[in-house]
């Protein structure tokens, strides 16, 4: 029998690619409002005539197949050309995190070998000092600070003219192997130098519909970016937004007055985000006796969100979804799949439903919870183990890492490094990072619990609890707490309430109120609150 599958694949196959999105919203929707950045409107025709331009200007430079492309750029129009533009041009898209330091950023430019950096000046402070270092990067194209204008101190090219001496001619769609490398998305590096993690065209296309059914997106829908775009490409709602040509709604920065006047004007419909940006917007929200007048879609992911979060949020009009995931993951990869049965239960029982991680995408992307054997562990919503994954919404691998790369793919699984446990209805629920467990003369206590006991506080605005070293027991329980505006309460106060809600070995031992650090995406590092700890006994 001939080989049909070969000989009428030009009909039948087309390589999946993200751009293709594009394409589509350019044809379908030419005159609909596309993207929204300040004073600035676009429709689908002028945004997708801009990305043509900006690829026809990459390609004059020497971007071809394959060469990488960074931006260090906030959430703005110039943000989603690049996506497009770049990969348009047959380039590889590097966005990097803005809040990196510069010898971070070096190093992420220097390992990627990008050729050009596309520079958003309100971050040109971080590039001035390691101009010198940068091995690869030809050029700069410099976007001003709509505030402050352009720092002269950086040469290369100003944005607009860069795209003013570019053709706006359409073209094809240069993407062959649905495999090919797509984005190189870095880590934030907490524990080390930030990772590579290769997205393919394959991989982002599929991630974004699965965005788009999950997030019940369509054409109608308005997102607005108050998650980054450098985060895994916007958990890969930079594609999707576009695949329904839905309207970007661009933001500058997480401020809460701003996000509440544009869900109004804008008629935003989906927002995504770590658990402080519902804090920011809902502490705003309800210090104003104010509530959206329509329903918007909130998904939520970074650290497990507290039951009081989710509460907090729908009382003013978001949703809440939460899903999972990782940098590795393309961002989402399970999502607390809703039953509608669930809409008879009390806001509190919803809430802690919803604090679960849940189940695969509805692109099905297999994740269990295993142990140290790779045994899958009870589904009895007590035995905990680590989170692992396969699928088309896993990283191709990382950049230039053969050896993180095995150690992340052990036994032929993508490892979390995530503890989880599974509850009887198939629904994982993280208990903690791993290395965030806290194991107390041999007793493990995941912090998530203890932090959810003392959210339900009435003064506490968030809290982060770790482990703190221990002559006795190795190690004990610490609460950092943030207190709402106002709000007063002692150390034995907050101790007192555990001690009613928690066995007693899982009593924080020790509060200290102040101000959680955070990482750019979300994440409380308590990995520096643990090393200070670890450096106080030293000096004992």
């Amino acid at each position: 029998m001939e080989n049909v599958k070969e000989k009428y694949k030009n009909v039948c196959f087309n390589p999946l690619t993200p751009l293709s999105f594009l394409k589509r919203s350019e044809w379908v929707f030419p005159n609909k409002t596309a993207v929204v950045y300040r004073d600035k409107r676009y429709t689908w025709k002028e945004f997708a005539e801009r990305v043509y331009r900006l690829a026809h200007a990459l390609k004059a430079k020497g971007i071809g197949k394959d060469d990488r492309v960074a931006m260090l750029c906030r959430n703005n129009n110039a943000m989603l050309e690049a996506f497009y533009g770049i990969g348009m041009a047959g380039g590889v898209s590097v966005p990097i995190n803005v809040r990196l330091s510069p010898k971070e950023v070096a190093y992420i430019l220097n390992h990627s070998e990008s050729k050009i950096l596309i520079l958003d000046h309100a971050y040109a402070k971080t590039i001035k000092p390691i101009q010198q270092e940068l091995k690869t990067v030809e050029e700069i194209v410099n976007i001003p600070d709509p505030d402050k204008g352009l720092d002269r101190e950086v040469p290369g090219i100003e944005y607009e003219e860069f795209l003013g001496q570019a053709s706006n001619q359409p073209l094809d769609i240069p993407v062959q192997d649905e495999m090919d490398m797509l984005s190189i998305v870095y880590t934030s590096g907490t524990t080390g130098l930030p990772k590579g993690c290769v997205y393919t065209h394959r991989g982002a296309y599929l991630n974004a519909l699965g965005e788009v059914i999950e997030a019940q997106m369509n054409s109608d829908s308005a997102y607005l970016w108050t998650l980054p775009m450098f985060h895994c490409d916007g958990w890969c709602f930079v594609w999707a937004v576009t695949a329904v040509g839905a309207k970007h709604v661009c933001l500058d920065a997480v401020r809460a007055e701003p996000i509440y006047k544009l869900v109004e004007e804008e008629n935003v419909t989906n927002m995504c985000g770590a658990p402080t940006v519902y804090l920011t917007i809902t502490d705003y929200m309800k210090r104003n006796n104010l509530k959206f007048s329509h329903k918007v879609r909130g998904f939520i992911a970074g650290s497990a969100p507290s039951p009081k979060i989710i509460r907090d949020a729908e009382s003013v009009g978001i949703e809440i979804v939460h899903v999972y995931g990782l940098t590795e993951v393309y961002g989402p990869h399970t999502i607390c799949e809703w039953h509608s049965e669930w809409n008879n239960l009390s806001l509190e029982e919803r809430a802690i439903i919803k604090a679960r991680q849940g189940v695969p995408y509805v692109i099905w992307t297999p994740v269990k919870v295993v142990d140290e054997n790779m045994n899958e562990v009870p589904h009895d919503g007590k035995t905990p183990g680590e989170i692992v994954m396969q699928g088309n919404n896993v990283m191709l691998w990382y950049f230039k890492d053969h050896e993180r790369t095995e150690e992340a793919f052990k036994g032929g699984w993508f490892h979390s490094g995530d503890a989880a446990v599974v509850h009887p209805d198939g629904y994982i629920e993280v208990v903690d990072r791993l290395k965030d467990i806290i194991i107390s003369g041999g007793e493990n206590i995941a912090s998530i619990e203890v932090e959810n006991v003392i959210m339900e506080h009435p003064a506490v605005r968030d809290v982060a609890v770790f482990a703190k070293p221990d002559e006795k027991w190795g190690e004990v329980p610490k609460a950092l707490i943030e207190l709402k505006p106002g709000a007063k309460v002692t150390a034995e106060e907050i101790i007192q309430w555990c001690r009613e809600r928690l066995a007693h070995f899982k009593v924080p031992k020790e509060i200290e109120f102040g101000e959680i650090p955070w990482t750019s995406t979300g994440k409380k590092m308590k990995y520096v609150l643990r090393k200070k700890e670890q450096e106080k006994l030293k000096k004992q």
